[in-house]
């Protein structure tokens, strides 16, 4: 029976996807690369990108770590009580880690843990409660891209230097040209960091496609 290779046994996938999402909050997404994993791990270049191939693999492979988190919902949850938990679950790991999310852009999340942590049950549960398919997919969609563009447009770890990046970019305005947002520095700046704006805005879906049936 051939020898398994020990850098191969340093670097699974879970190691490279922990080590990979260490280097995208400590050091920004600029910093990740295969040479920088392979030194975190103390691995070859070639190992990493064995496991990997691409930027896009290694993407991947992060995506999936993190939904493997995602919360298994009880099939007798309240559709509501769920679809809000699924959401705010995503949501929570989506802020822990900004930078894997600059990476990733636009490109689809279609991982197996992801499909059957969250858009499986999510939509199974809407139809079972009494939409069509095309009716829950576009509630889960909805709710979907709320959660990802809540999560991307703050780094919600320093809600501290965010509120002071904006509070000098709003002095800076002249009142003649944006005369509300110069005098309401100080009620607009606190909705900016806000978790509630993300969690009031998902009720509000939730309730408009509530199934009469739910």
């Amino acid at each position: 029976m051939p020898r398994r290779s020990a850098a191969l046994d340093r670097a699974t996938p879970g190691a490279i996807a922990e080590a990979a999402l260490a280097i995208l909050d400590e050091e920004g997404p600029g910093a990740l690369s295969f040479r920088a994993l392979a030194d975190r791990l103390d691995v070859s270049h070639a190992t990493v990108q064995r496991r990997c191939v691409d930027l896009a693999g290694l993407l991947d492979l992060c995506t999936e770590h993190l939904a493997a988190r995602l919360p298994e919902i009880p099939a007798t949850a309240d559709w509501a009580e769920a679809t809000e938990l699924r959401f705010r679950a995503l949501y929570r790991l989506l802020v822990a880690h900004p930078g894997l999310l600059v990476l990733r852009g636009g490109r689809p999340w279609l991982g197996r843990e992801l499909l059957a942590r969250l858009v499986e049950p999510a939509l199974a549960d809407s139809v079972a409660a009494g939409m069509s398919a095309a009716e829950a997919m576009t509630a889960y969609r909805r709710m979907y891209l709320l959660t990802l563009g809540s999560a991307a447009f703050v780094d919600h770890r320093d809600p501290a230097g965010a509120t002071a990046r904006s509070r000098a970019a709003l002095a800076a305005l002249d009142p003649s040209e944006f005369p509300v947002l110069s005098a309401g520095i100080a009620a607009v700046l606190p909705a900016l960091t806000d978790h509630e704006v993300y969690y009031g805005a998902l009720r509000q879906l939730i309730e408009a496609a509530r199934p009469t049936a739910a």
